[in-house]
């Protein structure tokens, strides 16, 4: 069995099409087909329904694809081994994370590639359940995600910073004075949220209905932080946001943050790994990274740096 035959068969799962998977491994579809019968025929097994077309893995199949991955991760932690003992790191970094993380990545992956400049990284913002489904596939390092997450499974955690929410609003709005606010007045304002699809804003929902509403009615929702923003900036809306998300987007002009009054943090988000020896050499250069990173000072600082009192449009020189 060759390892040329399981790239072949992890790239015909992946792309679900004999024609695509044999262009993504640059060979003929006839060597691609006859690479997987002869895997077939060495393990004596079936490993893909065939018909006029590809339609899936047999369930003998689907256990050698989970092989397959597997393998070819431990091939490629040799060879990351091996170039970190001939002077340096190389290779490619699988990092996963969560949409409401992935916009504080670049305060680990900026420095990694510094540190480790042969080094590169594939970034993926994957949902929760995707990223414990491609840990324990071997199809990740490492992910940013959170980390009370129960479908995470066998993982080792490494915190890195506590979601601190907060009221994105316009500053000639009735609740930018204050100092602080509640997520029971929150909910009477214009709003545009994440969509309830996504973990950050059931979490949201858990404290608006602690305070006393039971359910939230925005105007606008949106599955990402980049669509919230594109709306935040037409002046009208008002949000909740994770401080982490000031780091990629700031605050618009002519609005202002306002903190809430609970939690004073919120869930934990951080680093996970699949609970197995040894780590990936990268994976683990990656958290060597972050405990240098110190990633919840950073958004600590430029939380703070946003909450100074600003001067009010208009009155700016």
């Amino acid at each position: 069995m060759l390892l040329r035959q399981l790239e072949y068969l992890v790239a015909l799962a992946r792309e679900r099409h004999f024609a695509r998977a044999a262009a993504a491994c640059y060979v003929s579809q006839p060597s691609l087909s006859a690479a997987i019968r002869k895997l077939e025929h060495e393990l004596d097994v079936p490993i893909v329904r065939r018909g006029r077309r590809f339609e899936g893995l047999t369930p003998e199949g689907e256990r050698v694809l989970l092989w397959a991955h597997r393998i070819l991760a431990e091939r490629d932690a040799l060879r990351h081994e091996l170039s970190a003992m001939r002077g340096g790191l190389a290779g490619t970094l699988r990092l996963g994370a969560i949409p409401t993380a992935l916009t504080a990545a670049s305060l680990l992956t900026t420095p990694f590639v510094e540190r480790h400049p042969r080094a590169r990284v594939s970034l993926d913002s994957l949902s929760s359940r995707d990223i414990a489904r491609k840990l324990a596939a071997f199809e990740l390092d490492i992910a940013l995600t959170y980390l009370d997450d129960d479908s995470l499974g066998q993982v080792r955690r490494t915190p890195l910073y506590e979601e601190r929410y907060l009221l994105l609003t316009p500053y000639d709005g009735p609740l930018s004075g204050h100092p602080v606010v509640r997520w029971a007045s929150i909910a009477r304002q214009p709003l545009c949220l994440l969509s309830p699809q996504m973990r950050n804003r059931r979490i949201m929902d858990e404290y608006f209905a602690a305070d006393g509403v039971p359910a939230v009615d925005p105007a606008i929702e949106t599955d990402s932080v980049a669509g919230l923003y594109a709306h935040l900036t037409a002046g009208h809306w008002s949000s909740v946001i994770s401080h982490a998300w000031l780091h990629m987007f700031g605050v618009p002009d002519g609005m202002r943050v306002v903190p809430l009054e609970h939690p004073a943090r919120g869930p934990r988000v951080g680093l996970v790994i699949a609970d197995r020896s040894p780590e990936p050499v990268l994976a683990r250069a990656l958290l060597e990274t972050a405990r240098e990173a110190d990633v919840r000072e950073a958004l600590d600082r430029l939380l703070d740096i946003h909450l100074r009192p600003a001067t009010p449009p208009g009155q700016r020189r």
